[in-house]
C-alpha cells in the first residue's frame, strides 16, 4: 500500500512538473511586498577581471533562499538600461524580494541572478550624457565582456551548471535590446531570452533570427514584454512580427504602462516562472494582458486589439445605447461597464482581412477607430488578421511601384469613370518601355477600390517583381459596376455584355492611349473575383484574340443558371480549340468547401471537361474572402506574360 501511494505522489509531482508553467497573467497584489516569516535570498557585490575593458568590473548577484555551495544552479543574467548600473535593478525594482517571494510559493526553480554592468568601459558610471555614442557602444562591447570575462568568472567561482540549457538572459529597455542581440545572437550559450521594453539598441528581427528553424530547435523560451503605451513598443512588435510570421514560438507579452519599474517588475515576476523547467510552447499565447491594436485601425486607436491566438478585443464608447453588438459574419453581443464602454472579446478570426459593423441599437454602423472600406455595398469597417504565410504582401525593403487613381470619360456609358492602375517601380524612370497590362476586377458590393485597398494589390506585385518571381507590369483595378445598363446586379446578360463593351471599347483604348502600355494579346491578362470572376468568363472566353490569360477567382457560371450559362457553354463549345490555342492560362482558383461559389465552380470545371477546354485549377483554404483572393493572385500573376 506504501509503495501504491508513493508511486502517486511522484505521478501527481512528474505531471505538475511537466506543466508548470504560470497560472496567473499578472503579478498579484503584494508580490514586490516583504513578507515576513519566509526564507531569504542574499544580494552580494562582487568584482571580476575584465580583459575586453582592460579593469576590475561590479556586479551584483543573488543567491536564492537555501543557497549551499554543494549544489548547482542555473543562472539568469539581469541587464539594465541606459540610464543605469549595475544597481538599477535593485534600486527600482528589489528582485530579490519579487524572487523571494515566488520562491516562497514554490513557483520558480533555485537560480543565481547576476546583475552586472552593460556599459563596458573603464568609467561605466551613469553619470553625464549617457546617450553619448562611445557610452552607447559601450553597451554593445558588453557582449564580449559577458561572453569571455563575466560568465566564465561565474562559473569558475560559484557552483553553476554552465551548459546552455541552464543559462539565461534578460534585461529593461537598452538591456531588453542587450538581451534579444546577445541571446538570440549566441543561441550555444543561452535557452532562455527575455527583453522588456526592449529599446531601439535591438537588431532588426532578420538579423536577430536569420535562422528561424535554428532558433525553434534551440530556443527554450523567448520572451517579449512592454507596456501598450510605451512609445518603443514598435521595436518589439516588429521583432513578434517577424517570428510569428516564421512561426517562432514566443511569448509576446502586453500589458497597460509605460517605460517604467511597473511594467519591469511584471516582466521578471512572469518571465522568471517559466525558467529552468519544462515549458509548453502551445501555451505561450496565452500569456498577455492586452492585445495589439490592429493595423487596420485609424491612427492612435487602441481598439480593436489582436490577441496572440487571433482573437479580437473591440470597444466602444456609447454610454446612451441600449444594445450594441458586433457582427463580423457572425454576431457578438457586447458588455458595457460602469463608463459606458461596450467590449467583446471574438472567437479565434481567421486570417486576413474581415469585414465587420458596429450594430447600434438596431443600426449598422462603421466602427470610428477602423479605417472603412466599400464592402457589402456600403461603407463598413475591416479587421486585419496576421498570420504566418501573410509575408508575401508584407510591407518590405524593396523597390515599390504606385498606385494612381484617374478618372476618364467613356463613351460606351457616357459617364466619367475611375480606375486604380498599379505601375511598377521605374516606370517614370523608363517612359520608353512598354509593360503588359493585367485587367484586374472586384466582385459584388466592391468597387475599383477592392483590390487596391483590401486587396493589397501593390504590396503583392512589389514583392513578387522584387524577387524575380514576377514580370514588372501595369495593374488596372476598374468598376465593374455597370448599374445603367440592365440593373445592379452583375449577374444578367445585359450587366455583363455592358462590361464586356466598357473594358473593349473604353477602358483598353484609354490604357494603351495613355500609359505605357503594350498592345497585343500576349502582353494583357483579365483576372476577377467573385461577380468580376464572371465578368472574366463573358468577357475573356469570347475575346481570347485579346488576352493570353484569364484568372476565375472563387467564381463560376452559376449550375441553376441555364439562361445565363448554357449559351456560354454554347460559344465554348464551338470555339473550344481557339480558346485553347489562344489562351496560355485558363486558370481557376477556389477557397475550401466553404466558399460559397466552390459548387459552381466543380460544375463548370465538369462542362470544361466534356468540351475539351483546357484549364489549371488551384484551391486556397478559406472562404469567399480577401485572403483567399489574395493568395490567388500572388500565384496567378508569376504566370503572367513569361
Amino acid at each position: 500500500m506504501k509503495k501504491r501511494i508513493m508511486l502517486l505522489m511522484a505521478i501527481v509531482a512528474a505531471s505538475h512538473f511537466a506543466f508548470s508553467q504560470p497560472r496567473e497573467k499578472e503579478a498579484p497584489k503584494g508580490f514586490d511586498q516583504v513578507r515576513a516569516g519566509i526564507p531569504t535570498g542574499k544580494i552580494d557585490t562582487i568584482q571580476y577581471p575584465s580583459k575586453t575593458v582592460g579593469t576590475s568590473r561590479k556586479a551584483l548577484i543573488y543567491t536564492p533562499p537555501g543557497y549551499s555551495a554543494k549544489k548547482k544552479y542555473p543562472v539568469l543574467y539581469l541587464l539594465h538600461g541606459i540610464g543605469g548600473d549595475e544597481k538599477e535593478w535593485l534600486r527600482g525594482a528589489q528582485p530579490q524580494v519579487i524572487l523571494d517571494n515566488l520562491y516562497a510559493d514554490g513557483n520558480i526553480e533555485p537560480m543565481i541572478v547576476v546583475m552586472p554592468n552593460g556599459r563596458a568601459m573603464k568609467d561605466d558610471r551613469a553619470v553625464g550624457n549617457v546617450f553619448e555614442q562611445a557610452k552607447v557602444e559601450a553597451f554593445a562591447t558588453f557582449e564580449k565582456d559577458l561572453l569571455t570575462d563575466l560568465i566564465p568568472f561565474i562559473e569558475k567561482k560559484y557552483p553553476v551548471l554552465k551548459d546552455r540549457e541552464n543559462r539565461a538572459i534578460a534585461g529593461l529597455s537598452m538591456g531588453g535590446g542587450q538581451s534579444l542581440n546577445f541571446g538570440l545572437g549566441n543561441l550555444d550559450r543561452f535557452a532562455w531570452v527575455g527583453g522588456f521594453s526592449s529599446a531601439p539598441n535591438t537588431k532588426r528581427p532578420e538579423l536577430l533570427v536569420p535562422d528561424p528553424e535554428a532558433a525553434k530547435k534551440q530556443l527554450k523560451l523567448l520572451w517579449i514584454s512592454c507596456g501598450d503605451n510605451d512609445n518603443l513598443i514598435s521595436f518589439s512588435k516588429r521583432t513578434h512580427d517577424y517570428l510569428y510570421e516564421h512561426k517562432v514560438p514566443h511569448v509576446y507579452y502586453i500589458e497597460p504602462g509605460v517605460h517604467d519599474f511597473k511594467v519591469w517588475k511584471n516582466g521578471l515576476y512572469m518571465f522568471s516562472q517559466f525558467l529552468f523547467k519544462p515549458v509548453d510552447p502551445s501555451q505561450f499565447s496565452k500569456y498577455t494582458l492586452l492585445g495589439t491594436p490592429a493595423a487596420t485601425n485609424v491612427r492612435s486607436a487602441r481598439y480593436p486589439q489582436l490577441l496572440p491566438d487571433s482573437r479580437a478585443v473591440f470597444r466602444l464608447k456609447a454610454p446612451d445605447a441600449q444594445r450594441v453588438q458586433l457582427d463580423l459574419g457572425k454576431k457578438y453581443d457586447m458588455t458595457k461597464d460602469a463608463e459606458g464602454f461596450w467590449t467583446v472579446t471574438t472567437d479565434s478570426l481567421g486570417e486576413g482581412f474581415h469585414y465587420y459593423s458596429l450594430v447600434i441599437d438596431g443600426l449598422a454602423v462603421a466602427d470610428p477607430a477602423s479605417e472603412t472600406f466599400y464592402g457589402m455595398g456600403r461603407m463598413a469597417s475591416g479587421i486585419e488578421v496576421p498570420f504566418p504565410g501573410s509575408g508575401y504582401y508584407a510591407l518590405k525593403d524593396v523597390p515599390h511601384g504606385d498606385i494612381r487613381i484617374k478618372r476618364y470619360f467613356s463613351t460606351v456609358s457616357n459617364s466619367w469613370r475611375q480606375f486604380y492602375l498599379y505601375t511598377p517601380p521605374g516606370y517614370d524612370a523608363n517612359p520608353n518601355e512598354k509593360y503588359p497590362t493585367l485587367y484586374l476586377l472586384h466582385g459584388g458590393g466592391e468597387d475599383q477600390r477592392g483590390w487596391a485597398t483590401q486587396g493589397k494589390t501593390d504590396l503583392i506585385l512589389d514583392n513578387l517583381i522584387a524577387a524575380q518571381q514576377a514580370k514588372p507590369m501595369l495593374v488596372v483595378m476598374l468598376d465593374g459596376n455597370m448599374g445603367g445598363a440592365g440593373g445592379p446586379a452583375g449577374f444578367n446578360e445585359n450587366v455583363l455584355r455592358a462590361f464586356e463593351n466598357e473594358l473593349k471599347q473604353a477602358v483598353i483604348p484609354f490604357v494603351e492611349a495613355n500609359y505605357h502600355a503594350a498592345p497585343g494579346a500576349p502582353n494583357r491578362a483579365l483576372a476577377g473575383l467573385s461577380m468580376g470572376g464572371l465578368q472574366t468568363l463573358y468577357a475573356g472566353i469570347k475575346n481570347t484574340d485579346l488576352f493570353s490569360a484569364l484568372g476565375v477567382f472563387s467564381s463560376g457560371w452559376f449550375a441553376n443558371n441555364p439562361t445565363l450559362s448554357d449559351p456560354q457553354y454554347a460559344f465554348m463549345k464551338d470555339n473550344a480549340a481557339t480558346i485553347n490555342a489562344n489562351l496560355k492560362h485558363l486558370w481557376i482558383s477556389m477557397g475550401g468547401q466553404e466558399d460559397i461559389a466552390h459548387e459552381n465552380c466543380r460544375v463548370m470545371m465538369k462542362k470544361f471537361d466534356e468540351l475539351g477546354v483546357k484549364y489549371q485549377y488551384s484551391e486556397y483554404p478559406g472562404g469567399h474572402t480577401w485572403p483567399v483572393w489574395r493568395h490567388n493572385l500572388y500565384s496567378f500573376a508569376p504566370l503572367l506574360f513569361q
